[in-house]
């Protein structure tokens, strides 16, 4: 399934040098689809200035990084890794171009800083979803959301995951969903429980028999009232709004509870889950690193230290019947 990208049209001297990076890139399986709006951004720059289209020099990359003081130390990150990126290209073909050093710019923060609900409160929100009455500009929200939010939890998918599948990616005659380019541009395949594909199905027939949504493979089987991909501002706004119905305090913009600690929590309870029922989680961790749709361990073991630091007791008894599973902090 092909997926649109919107294509920037790139003008300055260095603009076909841009567009192979681009190409490149993506060519290597990589979306690249905000890093080539950040050059489109540096392309309409370099228009103001005296370039040649085969020089990069440093005053000129450097005037570019220079450009947003306060921004974000992730955003400037990215933005010396994109220069750095096209400097490598042209050095490659030949040309000069200043390279900027590793260890440029702000240290980024890489804090795990989850909010890991409680199985209390995850009910409390299901509960306040359920709940959900229409309204004017959602119609059917009462209907698709509480499917949408079982999804998140029940599965630990990523919201953009949930939103955009189409009828499709999901089986429900196998009991299988199917996210196509996720996170790191990966395919993967997700068994629901039992109970979530019931869940699906009984979904899917009031859909059909009220006649809300077009069947087609292609059309969303979430869809919004306009019959396209919901928004994820639409369902953040609506989480907040739940949480405060529910009680559950939020620690402001950047903090928790957030949607995607849905996730997390979907995770953690995982991990508890296995560790009560005296399974192996080193024969366990692998299955848990395919469903999340994780590159490699890395980010599973992140859930590995915060069951431990949410569960302390808990980490003597894991390690002590499951060999060491919780490595060491870092």
């Amino acid at each position: 399934m092909s997926t649109k990208r919107k294509v920037f049209d790139y003008e300055s001297p260095l603009a076909p040098l841009i567009k192979r990076l681009v190409q490149e890139k993506r060519a290597s399986g990589y979306k690249y689809d905000t890093p080539a709006r950040v050059l489109w951004d540096l392309d309409r720059f370099l228009c103001g200035t005296t370039v040649e289209p085969d020089e990069l020099p440093k005053p000129t990359v450097m005037q570019w990084l220079a450009q947003n003081p306060q921004e974000k130390a992730s955003t400037q990150q990215r933005r010396i890794i994109l220069v750095r990126q096209l400097a490598q290209l042209m050095t490659r073909l030949g040309y000069s171009a200043y390279l900027p050093p590793k260890g440029m710019g702000p240290r980024r923060s890489y804090v795990f800083s989850s909010r890991i609900l409680t199985h209390a409160e995850v009910r409390r929100i299901m509960q306040a979803v359920d709940a959900l009455p229409p309204s004017p500009k959602s119609p059917h929200r009462h209907i698709i959301l509480p499917e949408v939010f079982r999804l998140l939890y029940g599965c630990g998918f990523r919201l953009s995951e949930v939103l955009n599948l189409k009828n499709q990616d999901v089986d429900l005659t196998q009991g299988v969903i199917t996210v196509r380019q996720g996170k790191f541009a990966k395919d993967r395949l997700v068994p629901p429980a039992v109970d979530m594909v019931e869940r699906l199905r009984n979904y899917d027939e009031q859909l059909e028999k009220r006649a809300l949504a077009s069947r087609e493979p292609d059309a969303y089987f979430f869809p919004s009232a306009r019959q396209a991909a919901w928004a994820c501002s639409t369902i953040y706004h609506l989480f907040r709004k739940v949480l405060l119905q529910c009680g559950i305090p939020h620690g402001g913009r950047g903090k928790g509870p957030r949607v995607h600690d849905l996730r997390h929590t979907f995770a953690v309870h995982r991990l508890l889950r296995w560790y009560e029922d005296g399974a192996d989680l080193n024969a366990k961790l692998p299955f848990l690193v395919a469903y999340l749709g994780h590159k490699d361990f890395t980010g599973t073991q992140k859930y590995l230290h915060l069951t431990a630091e949410l569960f302390p007791n808990l980490t003597a008894r894991m390690n002590e019947q499951f060999g060491g599973v919780i490595p060491a902090g870092r």
